[in-house]
């Protein structure tokens, strides 16, 4: 069975992720100019503080002597994601690659460009909550688009628009 429209979903794939990824340096921004060197901010007592990290490894600060590995994995996604664009007819899968895009380039942005620079620097998160990994929005944007393709997929909705039953 195919729900194909016939036309590409690339304007939206790029749409959201431009917007996901112009969302997250923004904060990161203004999190790092106001918010770097000093005492968490409470947003919600102790349930959601702003207090920003560097984080040179994975969630948890996984991997930390692995930096250059989490960018080559950005960049493979990147690639990835610009190959399916190709046949993307599926507005769903377009917003939740779009997710995924701007996200990868959020932390990819801060792997190339913040200290100490080359593929080594440390990402900026700031988002914190009690007993779970200090995030940022590019993290956000990951996991929302990972969940949109894991429903996606169950639900036997391809990338080229198509359903298929298994």
């Amino acid at each position: 069975m195919s729900s194909r429209s016939g036309k590409r979903r690339i304007g939206v794939l790029l749409g959201v992720a431009v917007f996901a990824y112009l969302l997250d340096l923004s904060s990161k921004l203004a999190v790092v100019a106001k918010l770097e060197h000093h005492d968490p901010i409470q947003v919600f007592g102790t349930w959601l503080q702003f207090e920003v990290i560097r984080n040179r490894g994975a969630a948890f600060g996984f991997g930390e002597a692995m930096t250059i590995v989490f960018t080559v994995i950005a960049a493979v996604v990147i690639l990835v994601i610009a190959r399916i664009a190709r046949k993307l007819y599926s507005t769903p899968w377009a917003i939740a690659l779009g997710l995924l895009l701007g996200g990868a380039l959020g932390n990819l942005t801060d792997r190339l460009f913040r200290s100490p620079g080359g593929f080594e620097g440390g990402v900026v998160d700031f988002i914190a909550t009690p007993h779970f990994a200090v995030f940022n929005l590019a993290d956000s944007a990951i996991v929302c688009g990972g969940f949109l393709i894991v429903i996606l997929s169950f639900r036997g909705l391809d990338p080229d628009g198509t359903l298929h039953k298994d």
